[in-house]
């Protein structure tokens, strides 16, 4: 979790305000803000990395957010955001809609224009940042809930606000591994929460609902990596499918289920490998962390991966400065060598 601002770093004045504008512009998304008093203004930004998701606290004094389509041609995340209004009020208005949200929840889309207003008072919100792709909702049906208040007093609402409220406030102690398997919760609740909305998920179209069930084992995959009994059948069981159905939903993905396992660990133990943090830790600990209990299987499939073994990854990596650029993956290609679909359907995940 990264505090970006906080009313001291920032404080009163003008230099704080556009410092609150280009940070907002640079982690958020591109806007356009102003204020009444810019030299009174104060604001706080915290940020929180999930993996799946991503969330951020913003406090700020009053002012006038605007999304316009020239912003949304220059850089568009195409993110959800799902924003949970915890002091103030704040007024919305997107593709034709206008709430005024306190307490509430609010839905908008990086990729269309909108407008934010907080008028009076200090306002805070929670933002979740939600890939469009990673909702597992079919666009269309979500379009109708863009910019209307949606209540958090009862059901999966007050689950959900009470949820992103408590790890924002727990974030900071969980290990950066507990933050993915949290966000992966956090997506499945927002998930839950929207199609509540929307009525019986059950309506879905096929396509969405294969897409959402896509999504859920993708997060199922990634909170069960270091597992090293993770298999396609243990996947299938877990989410009441047979293998040919489950190869049949990743059949038009990069790579098939056991394919997507493998490299999934391979790239979490290069990262570790690489982490100053970890330099004391034996690397067949860490493959083992990441579902390989074979030293030489795991040696073996880091190789063909990346083209060097564990410990010469981990030597380059840690070596200093005049090895920075060893440590960029878009430099070189044994940080990040393709990894291709080469697995077939029935290969084992594991090493």
């Amino acid at each position: 979790m990264g505090l970006l601002a906080s009313p001291d770093a920032v404080g009163a004045g003008e230099d704080g305000f556009d410092w609150f504008c280009e940070t907002v512009s640079s982690t958020v998304m591109p806007v356009t803000l102003s204020t009444r008093n810019p030299a009174d203004f104060r604001a706080s930004m915290t940020d929180l990395d999930l993996g799946a998701v991503r969330l951020s606290a913003v406090a700020c004094s009053p002012v006038l957010s605007r999304r316009t389509s020239t912003h949304v041609r220059r850089d568009d995340p195409e993110r959800l955001h799902l924003g949970l209004v915890t002091q103030g009020e704040v007024r919305i208005s997107q593709h034709g809609n206008e709430s005024v949200v306190a307490g509430g929840i609010v839905l908008t889309d990086t990729s269309r224009p909108s407008e934010g207003v907080c008028a009076e008072g200090r306002i805070e919100t929670v933002v979740m940042q939600i890939p469009r792709q990673a909702l597992g909702l079919s666009p269309d049906r979500v379009d109708r809930l863009l910019a209307r208040n949606l209540a958090t007093d009862v059901g999966s609402g007050a689950i959900l606000a009470d949820f992103l409220k408590t790890l924002l406030a727990r974030g900071p102690q969980c290990r950066p591994e507990e933050l993915r398997g949290m966000g992966s919760v956090a997506l499945d609740l927002a998930t839950a929460f929207l199609a509540r909305q929307l009525g019986d998920p059950g309506e879905a179209p096929a396509e969405a609902r294969a897409q959402e069930v896509l999504q859920r084992i993708y997060r199922f995959v990634e909170s069960n990596l270091g597992d090293p009994g993770l298999t396609p059948e243990v996947i299938a069981d877990r989410h009441n499918m047979s293998m040919r159905g489950l190869h049949r939903l990743f059949g038009d993905q990069p790579l098939t289920v056991a394919a997507h396992i493998r490299r999934s660990r391979l790239e979490h133990a290069h990262t570790d490998l690489a982490c100053e943090e970890l330099s004391g830790q034996p690397v067949q600990a860490i493959a083992a962390r990441w579902g390989f209990p074979s030293a030489t299987g795991f040696s073996r499939a880091f190789r063909e991966a990346f083209g060097v073994t564990p410990s010469e990854h981990r030597a380059l990596s840690l070596a200093g400065p005049r090895h920075a650029e060893d440590r960029n993956p878009a430099r070189h290609a044994h940080h990040r060598a393709p990894l291709g679909p080469t697995f077939s359907a029935g290969d084992s995940a594991t090493a």
